[in-house]
């Protein structure tokens, strides 16, 4: 693929995750504040798309990060863990996008949005993608970049138009500890919407030159996803309260369209958030299974993951199918946005900590690597704070996942005496 087709790749699965799941939760949060939290999340996602850019242009392979980890720190325990919690983000993102599809789906058929209507519709729609993952690769990205356009087209339709009927009072930032605090924690939960740039390096392998067009298309899809998560967020506080954009908390952008644009507003928008979600549901089973079958050939996981045994055994698809449709049921909009945030972020620790050592070989600012890193920090520690105090279950899931990792692979490494092998296409 080439740079328009792995940009395209991100920006999609970037946009499925935050714009039509999280506003709500993060005007819950935040309230006015929201395009603060918004480009706050931003910079800090710059920081780490540097360290993604040097490594990714370096080291060409579709394992990624657990490339980076590896060559940085080495084959041991915690290089286990990244490549689970690097499979189980693809889980987590499973279940949050289903959970949106859900909510725009009922509301745009008029629907109750009772547990029993949303466990219906996430069950059908997780099934429906993970019997579409059969076909392979060609099938999963062909019309990739047509969903991209298309849903990018409702969204610059959106602010166009909204801007005009902006009213500034509702734009008047508040300033008041207890919103600055929300504002804080909102930012954290949008950390992850920037995060689908990664998935660029999980497919470099498959990209044209990618010595330029892997750095090109991260910072193209952060800025392109920057401009359009900032102006969103603008129109849809700019015109509607937020009391009712937070009531509307499960489909608030299609709700933020109907002042200027009426039912056909919330319609077009319900039907752009459908198409986005579904393009970031196809994306995120493709890339689980992108991802674990190239750790497969690690011996990571159970060859039960590997693409190639799927059309004989088939759990390793279910499995991921069956683990995303669990939490989705389990847990709301921003417990499942807190797990997926969490395990990004144990990654992302590894990534800039193996970036640190191997900066002389990537040409990269040991200073802007020590900032990354403080700032990933930061952002775990008050994520874990927020989601204690105010969301237990998720705050347990979290840990849970960290044991969970921890301790199954300790008791794998110790029994099949795997080690990891690096894999790249080529060293510059």
């Amino acid at each position: 693929m080439g740079l328009l087709e792995a940009t395209s790749m991100a920006v999609g699965i970037i946009i499925g995750s935050s714009i039509f799941s999280l506003i709500g939760v993060g005007a819950q949060l935040a309230g006015r504040d929201l395009p603060l939290a918004f480009a706050l999340s931003s910079l800090a996602a710059a920081f780490v798309a540097y360290n993604y850019a040097k490594l990714g242009r370096t080291y060409i392979s579709n394992a990624g990060p657990i490339e980076f980890i590896l060559r940085g720190l080495g084959d041991n325990l915690y290089t286990g863990v990244a490549s689970f919690m690097l499979w189980f983000i693809y889980v987590s993102s499973l279940a949050l996008f289903a959970r949106t599809f859900a909510g725009y789906f009922l509301a745009l058929l008029e629907v109750q949005l009772s547990p029993l209507n949303m466990s219906l519709v996430m069950a059908i729609v997780v099934s429906f993608f993970v019997a579409l993952n059969f076909k392979g690769s060609k099938t999963v990205g062909k019309a990739e970049t047509a969903i991209v356009v298309a849903k990018l087209g409702i969204l610059l339709l959106f602010v166009a138009i909204g801007l005009l009927t902006v009213k500034p009072g509702y734009l008047m930032p508040d300033f008041s500890l207890c919103k600055l605090e929300g504002t804080l924690f909102a930012s954290t939960l949008f950390f992850l919407s920037y995060t689908g740039f990664g998935l660029i390096t999980n497919a470099s392998e498959n990209i044209e030159e990618p010595e330029k067009n892997v750095p090109r298309a991260i910072y193209l899809s952060l800025v392109i996803v920057t401009l359009v998560y900032v102006s969103v967020s603008i129109v849809a506080i700019g015109n509607l309260p937020i009391d009712e954009l937070i009531r509307a908390k499960e489909y608030a952008l299609a709700e933020a369209a109907k002042p200027f644009l009426g039912e056909f507003g919330f319609v077009l928008v319900s039907l752009g958030a459908l198409i986005s979600v579904s393009s970031a549901i196809n994306a995120s089973v493709y890339g689980g299974a992108n991802v674990a079958y190239s750790l497969a050939k690690k011996g990571e996981l159970p060859e039960v993951f590997e693409r190639k045994t799927w059309f004989g055994e088939t759990e390793g698809l279910y499995i991921t199918g069956v683990l995303g449709l669990i939490m989705a049921l389990t847990l709301n909009l921003e417990g499942v946005a807190a797990v997926t945030s969490s395990s990004f972020i144990i990654i992302y620790i590894g990534v800039i900590l193996s970036h640190y050592k191997l900066a002389d070989a990537t040409g990269a600012s040991r200073a802007v690597i020590v900032a990354s890193l403080t700032i990933v920090l930061s952002i775990l520690a008050v994520l874990l704070y927020h989601q204690y105090i105010s969301n237990p279950s998720s705050f347990y899931t979290i840990i849970a996942s960290y044991l969970v990792a921890s301790f199954g692979e300790y008791a794998y490494r110790k029994k099949t005496k795997r080690v990891f092998k690096e894999r790249v296409r080529g060293l510059l």
